[in-house]
Order: C-alpha cells, then structure tokens, then sequence
C-alpha cells in the first residue's frame, strides 16, 4: 500500500508539469505576439490565469469523455484507482491503464 501513494504524487508532479508547460508555451506566443508591437510591455495579468483554465479546459474536452471522467477522479476527487475503478464498474488494471494513455495523450497534444 505504500507505493500508491507514490504512484499518486508521481501522476500528479506529472499533471503539474504538462499544465506548467502548457503555461509557458502560452507566455511565450504571447510574448512574440506582443514583440510584433514596439515598446509594448508585456506583463502577467490575471487574465492570464484564465486563458488558461480555459486551455486546460480545451485540452480536457479532446480526451473520450470516460478518459476524462478517470482524470478528474484521479486527481480533482483525489480518488484511489481501486476506488474509481468499484465506481466505474471496472478493473483497477483498465483504469490505470486509462490514466497513462489519457497522460501520454496530453503530453502528445502539449508537445506539438
């Protein structure tokens, strides 16, 4: 039982640093966006961390909806997979296989 919860930390340092790259990504188009302008400053504004909740949000909506439901489980609910997976009526081994290919997934799309 102790390595679930390391397995837990794991995914979610894992989800922390796609969403962290997703960020800067979207700094730095920003940035470029704003140097096509002369003496245009660009700062951090709190619009900033709504552009993207709503990227994150957009990224989520491209996953199947169960892959999507496995996440928000995992890591809103801060679920188990054993408990997620009695809630689905599924494997814990299907979940967790799920979990890695719904990462794998977004890792993909922010790597483009």
């Amino acid at each position: 039982m102790d390595s679930q919860p390391l397995m837990i930390e794991r995914y979610r340092k894992e989800v922390y640093r796609i969403g962290w790259r997703l960020q800067y990504r979207n700094r730095r188009i920003r940035q470029h966006e704003f140097s096509l302008f002369d003496n245009v400053s660009v700062q951090q504004h709190t619009s900033d961390t709504i552009d993207d909740r709503i990227l994150v949000q957009e990224l989520l909506l491209t996953l199947p909806e169960k892959g999507r439901r496995i996440l928000h489980k995992l890591y809103i609910e801060e679920l188990t997979e054993a408990e997620v997976a009695a809630q689905l009526h599924i494997s814990q081994q299907a979940v967790n296989r799920w979990k890695k290919k719904m990462l794998q997934q977004l890792s993909q799309i922010t790597n483009f």
